[in-house]
């Protein structure tokens, strides 16, 4: 009888840290940095959630349609636009069109190309309406110990210079927080540093790619990312430039490229950060 309680005992044992096991592996976020070459595409991943911002040039649509597909995704909660320009909004369509959208989020600011035209067309035969992106807004989440909420635009800008209109989305998992720049750049940024809206990070989505635009001193020496992310490829623009690099490389983050690395995939337990890199 006794060896018989004794392997209850270590039956139970196994099966309620099993049991542990998996509900932390359920409760987990992950980031997707998604490689789209000159451009960006990131998917969140909640318990409850598949958020995507951005989604790469045009023509880049089918290949994050495939990419979420992989995932298992059918429906995304939220699509995020962070601005019009087109290594951002070009693939959206697609996307749009191809899988089920349950909100949009973008700035306020509107444009003339055709990316941007066929992003408005793909929302609006949907039957959604464009929630604006700002400062304050918050994307709702039904994730424990997590939140998502916009920390710019904080103000107007020039319409000449679509980038400081850029989204920034902050997410906080537990202890961890990831910041998702768009392509802000440096009047954005000081605008963000005044509000005090940027806390120290462990995950920053380098802005506009590594263009010395954007990524101050300051703001690099405000955020202090553990990890920092270069969403990249071949341009004609010098992207990254030597100055953001040495910037990262001086408050020692560990910095990846989807250039050189392929997709770049994040998972978060609420207090630790694995990363993971598939080519």
């Amino acid at each position: 009888m006794k060896k018989i309680n004794s392997l209850l005992a270590v039956l139970l044992f196994i099966s309620l840290f099993t049991g542990l096991s998996k509900t932390e592996a359920a409760s987990n976020v992950k980031v997707h940095f998604i490689n789209v070459g000159q451009g960006d595409s990131i998917l969140i991943q909640t318990p409850n959630e598949n958020i995507l911002i951005d989604g790469g040039g045009k023509g880049k649509g089918d290949e994050v349609v495939a990419y979420l597909k992989k995932q298992k995704i059918k429906t995304l909660t939220a699509v995020v636009s962070t601005h019009p320009d087109a290594d951002h909004v070009g693939g959206l369509a697609y996307i749009i069109q191809n899988l089920k959208v349950k909100s949009v989020y973008a700035p306020k600011i509107s444009h003339s190309t055709q990316a941007y035209k066929d992003f408005l067309k793909a929302v609006q035969k949907k039957g959604l309406k464009i929630k604006t992106a700002k400062t304050g807004v918050e994307i709702t989440t039904m994730a424990k110990n997590t939140s998502l909420k916009f920390i710019a635009p904080v103000s107007s800008y020039a319409k000449s210079d679509l980038n400081n209109w850029s989204a920034v989305l902050l997410l906080k998992h537990n202890k961890k927080t990831f910041l998702f720049t768009g392509d802000a750049e440096v009047e954005s940024e000081r605008d963000m540093l005044a509000k005090k809206l940027i806390p120290s990070v462990d995950v920053l989505k380098v802005g506009h790619h590594g263009a010395a635009t954007s990524s101050s001193a300051a703001f690099i020496k405000k955020a202090q990312p553990k990890y920092a992310v270069i969403s990249v490829g071949k341009n004609g623009y010098g992207h990254p430039t030597s100055t953001v690099v040495k910037r990262l490389k001086s408050i020692k983050a560990v910095t990846y490229r989807t250039d050189k690395y392929g997709n770049i995939i994040f998972t978060s337990t609420g207090t630790k950060i694995t990363v993971k890199t598939v080519k």
